[in-house]
């Protein structure tokens, strides 16, 4: 097993900083929060945009692990002692090199916060095209090794769809927000999705459905089986603090 890291020697240092803003994910079954999803922010509360557009391609990777240390350093400050919560943080498959070599600070920043490294969940978007797919396969063989969670974001509507869970299964699908607005409404919609339901649940897989914006969505999405829910009908995120649900959500549930 490798331990040397190209990115770690030839990176462009960042020249900007940044922080994180959290959005809850709730579970229906145990009706609370399972975890948070780190945003990035500005350092005053920018959105995502004003922050990405900053990264230059010599810097993803540093921009990647800077992203993984700030969110645990935050999150074990924020997180409330003793409750079983997961973070979940994106992470750029084009700017992993070395999956063991590149986990090197994650894994050292989740020992110096003393955060458990089982209640850490990486996502990887579809929408990021991966030209090497056994690449990808290594880096979650090896996040799994290591005791991650694997999500796959945004699924539905990026470059390989169900193509990726032929090659592999994370341990996580969320649904993009494309299938999930409207559902209520849309045939169509319900019928992807409830086969979408069957695939995971046969590969045993978990489903988020995420951008979850009415009481409408949220109760069909119930409805059709989906435990996970996150989107700006639950709570929007918040810069540098964990939000609340909100009361309509509580009541629905």
């Amino acid at each position: 097993m490798s331990a040397v890291c190209p990115g770690c020697q030839t990176a462009s240092p960042l020249d900007f900083d940044f922080s994180m803003a959290f959005q809850p994910i709730y579970d229906i079954t145990t009706e609370r929060v399972w975890g948070y999803e780190a945003l990035v922010r500005g350092v005053a509360g920018e959105g995502a945009y004003a922050i990405l557009s900053k990264v230059r391609d010599e810097q993803r990777y540093r921009f990647d692990q800077a992203c993984r240390v700030k969110a645990i350093g935050l999150a074990s400050k924020l997180f409330p002692r003793g409750e079983a919560l997961h973070l979940s943080i994106n992470f750029l498959p084009n700017a992993v090199y070395e999956p063991y070599a590149c986990l090197r600070a994650t894994l050292a920043a989740a020992r110096k916060s003393d955060f458990p490294q089982d209640a850490i969940m990486f996502e990887f978007t579809e929408n990021e095209e991966v030209s090497d797919v056994s690449h990808l396969q290594n880096i979650i063989t090896e996040y799994r090794r290591q005791g991650f969670i694997t999500a796959l974001d945004d699924f539905g509507a990026g470059y390989a769809g169900l193509g990726l869970l032929a090659d592999f299964q994370p341990d996580l699908i969320k649904l993009d927000m494309k299938l999930v607005r409207g559902v209520d409404t849309s045939h169509a919609r319900q019928t992807i999705l409830s086969a979408i339901i069957h695939v995971a649940r046969e590969l045993n897989i978990q489903v988020l459905a995420e951008g979850v914006e009415t009481e409408a969505e949220f109760v069909n999405l119930k409805a059709a089986g989906i435990k996970l829910f996150q989107g700006y009908y639950l709570a929007k995120p918040e810069f540098e603090r964990l939000p609340g649900l909100s009361a309509g959500v509580l009541a629905a549930a």
